[in-house]
């Protein structure tokens, strides 16, 4: 038993070196002028997913809350049982992410979808939905990217083929966006204060001391 957790491990972060960084930094570029434009972002998945899509949504509104910058506006579309049952029993399981969208997604918002599969009727609906709607479509997937990775804007496939492995890498890829996110704006903030410090021809020690309180 030991020797296949380990091989689990072992599998895992291997990856780390095989992740498409590029990409990921696209996610988070996109994410940022999302906020800066004042859009929103939905996130949605199904079964593990669905946990890993409001873990994010939770992080992503509260986990880089910065003072003086606007806070994410987002909105997991995992979290309303009765909607989400409301939608499967009236129409069917399909559309429970599409309809819950066409009521709330406006052009330039971002719709994130997470899928190991990456086929997902569900999935596939809301992304259709999102495209209609003229905005940003990303998808976390898993190595073959399934139906959603050609359908979005910004793919992000896991070089995994085992489900819990792609899942896993989910959790880290939500959690390392939040993490570049918040110390981005936090950066950003400080440049704003000190700015005008210097602007204004005052010692570096103000400068270093607004830092310290940030």
């Amino acid at each position: 038993m030991r020797d296949r957790i380990e091989r689990y491990w072992h599998d895992l972060c291997a990856v780390a070196a095989a992740m498409p960084y590029a990409a990921l930094g696209r996610v988070a570029d996109t994410l940022l002028e999302c906020n800066e434009r004042g859009n929103t972002v939905f996130v949605l998945g199904n079964g593990g997913s669905a946990s890993t899509a409001s873990h994010f949504a939770c992080d992503l509104a509260k986990g880089t809350r910065t003072p003086g910058r606007p806070a994410f506006r987002v909105i997991p579309l995992t979290d309303n049982v009765p909607m989400i049952t409301a939608w499967g029993n009236d129409t069917s399981y399909d559309r429970v992410f599409a309809e819950q969208l066409s009521a709330l997604v406006r052009p330039h918002d971002v719709v994130l979808v997470i899928s190991a599969s990456g086929n997902s009727p569900n999935i596939v609906a809301a992304i259709e939905v999102a495209r209609e709607s003229r905005a940003i479509t990303i998808a976390l997937t898993g190595e073959s990217g399934g139906r959603v990775a050609p359908m979005s804007d910004i793919a992000v496939r896991v070089p995994l083929i085992p489900i819990e492995q792609v899942e896993d890498a989910h959790s880290i890829i939500t959690h390392s966006l939040c993490v570049a996110l918040r110390e981005r704006l936090r950066d950003e903030a400080v440049d704003v204060l000190v700015a005008p410090v210097f602007a204004n021809g005052s010692a570096g020690a103000s400068a270093t001391s607004m830092v310290d309180g940030e």
